[in-house]
């Protein structure tokens, strides 16, 4: 069943003091930000406020009650700024909520989504010093007790780990590996929980005020409602069904960066002279403006008819892994166009394009690599022509 979402007159309200807020009080702050590496408190309180943390979560718990593409849409908008605006929330919405919404029950439902949705940020552990994508060589254990279970493991590249009241953790419940994954269970982990303890948040090429670290689980004993769903071997599952979504949230966010970069190229190419006249008039300088615009309305194009499908309930798997693919890439192409309009300016620090340069590389890599995606489309692509042939 498809869901209708916000009303949309309420939504389009919505999108409109969004925008409004991202350029006169979100790219102000960017600076300072990127200073002290964290998002200032009064901000927090605002995206909470403004119920950025609940953008998906039903009415009746707390949230907005969006469906995927008001969602989408709305990850665009705000990405527009620097990336540590999203890292924020999406973990709430995109991967914990989600997993909750498609696999939890109703007491862990009702517990969770209304404490998320007020905006206690929550991670989510699938990756591993020895594992990501493979799950085969996830090690984190869960062992059953008489009352519940004992976590044992490390995480690894955790978004919002130091600061997470809560963490969605992808343990071992069988020794052997076993069939579409059913080796591995999905738990609810409280932070505060004795025995969990998070590493010193890493430093990253870009991405100021977004924090990864370790999470380090010793001998955590957890209730037995701490078992996603009540299901044991359902963890991967739960988890790779929300990654469709985180997915077509990183496709966004690095199509709206993209556009933020251009933006900004473009208005370099204006103010700089060399010769006597703005760069913006030499139709090299033009040849890479063209070309990041036509990649950007590219990967727009290709955003609207994956959400479209996504909220039709059809199963977007490839084209969400097809979208994150080209927007992301796209976006590389985009933001190494914006250094070099810039010219020497552009490799120097106290210019954005330096930042947006490296902010944008990670878009590659998480929520599933190029290279990985690449292998999930090709492996489904060829599952259909087997199965047709």
């Amino acid at each position: 069943m498809s869901n209708p979402g916000m009303d949309a007159d309420v939504y389009e309200q919505f999108i409109e003091q969004l925008q409004r807020y991202v350029r006169e009080r979100l790219i102000p702050a960017e600076k300072e930000i990127v200073e002290s590496d964290q998002i200032p408190d009064d901000i927090l309180a605002e995206m909470r406020e403004m119920g950025l943390f609940g953008l998906t979560i039903p009415e009746e718990q707390g949230g907005a009650g969006m469906n995927i593409s008001q969602y989408i849409r709305t990850i665009y908008t705000l990405s527009y700024a620097m990336p540590a605006f999203r890292s924020i929330i999406s973990i709430n919405i995109g991967m914990f909520a989600s997993a909750l919404k498609n696999g939890g029950t109703d007491a862990q439902r009702a517990e969770w989504l209304p404490r998320i949705a007020a905006g206690e940020i929550a991670a989510f552990g699938l990756t591993e010093p020895g594992s990501g994508s493979d799950s085969a060589g996830l090690q984190t254990s869960a062992v059953k007790t008489d009352n519940g279970w004992v976590l044992n493991g490390t995480k690894r590249y955790i978004t919002n780990a130091p600061f997470a009241k809560v963490a969605l953790i992808m343990a071992r419940t069988s020794k052997d590996n076993l069939p579409k994954n059913a080796h591995v269970s999905a738990f609810i982990v409280p932070m505060d929980s004795p025995g969990v303890s998070t590493g010193k948040p890493d430093k990253k090429m870009g991405q100021s005020g977004s924090h990864i670290s370790d999470i380090i689980l010793e001998d955590v004993h957890i209730g037995d409602e701490a078992l996603l769903g009540g299901e044991i071997g359902k963890g991967f599952a739960f988890a790779m069904m929300s990654l469709d979504n985180g997915r077509m949230s990183v496709g966004a966010a690095a199509t709206a960066y993209a556009r933020r970069a251009l933006d900004s190229a473009v208005r370099y190419a204006t103010e700089r002279k060399a010769f006597g006249e703005p760069i913006a008039n030499f139709q090299l300088i033009q040849q890479m403006l063209a070309q990041s615009e036509i990649d950007i309305y590219a990967a727009e194009c290709m955003m609207e008819d994956v959400i479209g499908r996504a909220d039709a309930g059809e199963n977007v798997l490839r084209k969400a892994a097809a979208f994150k693919v080209f927007a992301t890439e796209m976006c590389g192409r985009v933001v190494d166009a914006c250094v070099q309009v810039y010219g020497g300016a552009g490799y120097l620090a106290e210019y954005d394009a330096e930042r947006f340069f490296r902010d944008s590389r990670i878009y590659r890599i998480y929520e599933g690599t190029t290279q990985i995606l690449q292998l999930q489309i090709a492996k489904h692509m060829l599952r259909e022509f087997h199965a047709s042939a």
